[in-house]
C-alpha cells in the first residue's frame, strides 16, 4: 500500500502499449509521426491553435517555461512552497541564467491577487532592482489545492497589466481538471496561462512531460524552448516513446480517467481522516496530522507515506488506485480515533 508519491507508480497499461507500439524505426529526436502529432493533439484538446512539445522531465519543464518568460535580470512572482523553489535545486535560475524567485506566502501554496499586487508595488522601475518578468503557479498546488478559472483569471489580468509571462506548472494539471470538472482552456489560455507544464508521469506515465505554448507568442516561444530542450541536454535520440506517451494519454480521456480514480481514491480516505486534515482534500494528496507513535503504527501495518514536518504526514494517491483499494488504510485511519 504506496502513498509516497504518485512519482513511484506503476505505468497505465494503455501507455505501456503505446510505448511498445513505438518501438520500431521512425526519425530521431522529435522528427517522428508521434511527436509531429503532439500540436494537433493539444489543440484539440484546448480548442485553440497551441504549439506542443515533450519534454524530459518536470523540472526541465518547468525551468523552460520560464527561460522562455523571464529574461536572466528578471524575477518570477511564485509560492514559497512552489516546487521550484522548494524541489528543483536551483534549476530555474539554472536555465534563466539567473533570474531570481520572488517567492510569497499563502494559504495552501496559493498565490492571492493582493499579495501579487502588494509585491508588484514593492519594486522601483529604476535599473538598479529587477522586474517581476512572470508569474508561475502550481495547479494543483503543494497542498493539492486548486485553482479555480476566475482565481486563474485574476492573475492573469495581473500579468497581462504588467506584461509578464504566465506559467502554470501543471504536474497534477489533469488532477485539478476533474475536481473543477472545466473545459482545460477554462483554466488555462483563456484565463491568460502563456505556458503549461503538462503532468504525465504522475498519471500513468514513464517518462517525459509536454510543454503547452498558447497564444499569439506560443510558436515563436516553442522554437526557444526547442533550443533550450537541446541546449540542456533534454533532446532525446528517440523521442517517439515520449511522445508516444502522452499521445496515449490524451486518447479516450485516459489523463481524466486516470486523475479520476486518485482524486476518488483520496476522497475515500478524506472521509475516513476527517478531522486529521490540515487542507481540504481537492486532488489527491492528503496532509494529515499524525503523531509520530501514530505514524508508525501505520507503517507497521504496510503503508508508506512522506512526512511532513512535525506532527503531520502526506498521503499521496494515484491512477492505479480507488476507493475500494485504498479502504485498508481508510479503515486503518479510522482505527487511530479522534486526533489528539
Amino acid at each position: 500500500m504506496h502513498f509516497f508519491s504518485d512519482n513511484a507508480t506503476p505505468v497505465s497499461p494503455p501507455v505501456m502499449a503505446a510505448i511498445i507500439a513505438a518501438d520500431r524505426a521512425d526519425h530521431g529526436y522529435d522528427g517522428d509521426g508521434w511527436s509531429a502529432r503532439l500540436d494537433g493533439a493539444f489543440s484539440n484538446l484546448f480548442e485553440t491553435q497551441v504549439s506542443a512539445m515533450w519534454i524530459g522531465s518536470g523540472t526541465a519543464a518547468n525551468s523552460i517555461a520560464l527561460a522562455c518568460l523571464c529574461p536572466p535580470y528578471g524575477g518570477v512572482i511564485c509560492h514559497e512552497e512552489a516546487h521550484i523553489v522548494a524541489d528543483e535545486c536551483g534549476a530555474p535560475g539554472f536555465f534563466t541564467h539567473g533570474a531570481s524567485l520572488m517567492a510569497l506566502p499563502g494559504n495552501g501554496a496559493k498565490l492571492t491577487p493582493d499579495a501579487v499586487a502588494a509585491r508588484l508595488k514593492t519594486i522601483r522601475p529604476d535599473v538598479h532592482q529587477q522586474p517581476a518578468s512572470a508569474i508561475s503557479i502550481t495547479n494543483a498546488t503543494e497542498y493539492g489545492l486548486v485553482y479555480a478559472p476566475q482565481e486563474v483569471a485574476a492573475l492573469g489580468e495581473i500579468a497581462k497589466a504588467h506584461a509578464m509571462g504566465f506559467h502554470m506548472d501543471g504536474a497534477r494539471f489533469a488532477n485539478a481538471v476533474v475536481h473543477l470538472g472545466c473545459a482545460p482552456a477554462d483554466v488555462t489560455w483563456r484565463a491568460g496561462v502563456d505556458i503549461l507544464s503538462f503532468g504525465c508521469v504522475k498519471n500513468g506515465g514513464m517518462i517525459g512531460e509536454a510543454l503547452v505554448f498558447f497564444g499569439e507568442a506560443g510558436e515563436a516561444r516553442a522554437a526557444q524552448a526547442a533550443r533550450w530542450r537541446k541546449r540542456s541536454g533534454h533532446l532525446f535520440s528517440k523521442g517517439r516513446y515520449c511522445a508516444a506517451q502522452i499521445l496515449a494519454l490524451l486518447e479516450d480521456e485516459l489523463w481524466l480517467a486516470n486523475a479520476g480514480a486518485a482524486n476518488a481514491a483520496a476522497q475515500a480516505l478524506a472521509l475516513a481522516a476527517s478531522d486529521r486534515l490540515l487542507h481540504p482534500v481537492q486532488a489527491n494528496e492528503l496532509f494529515l496530522r499524525l503523531t509520530s507513535a501514530e505514524a508508525a503504527r501505520l507503517r507497521a501495518q504496510g503503508f508508506d507515506f512522506h512526512d511532513w514536518g512535525e506532527g503531520a504526514v502526506r498521503i499521496v494517491t494515484n491512477w492505479s488506485q480507488d476507493a475500494q483499494s485504498v479502504a485498508p488504510l481508510a479503515r486503518a485511519l479510522v482505527a487511530l480515533g479522534d486526533p489528539a
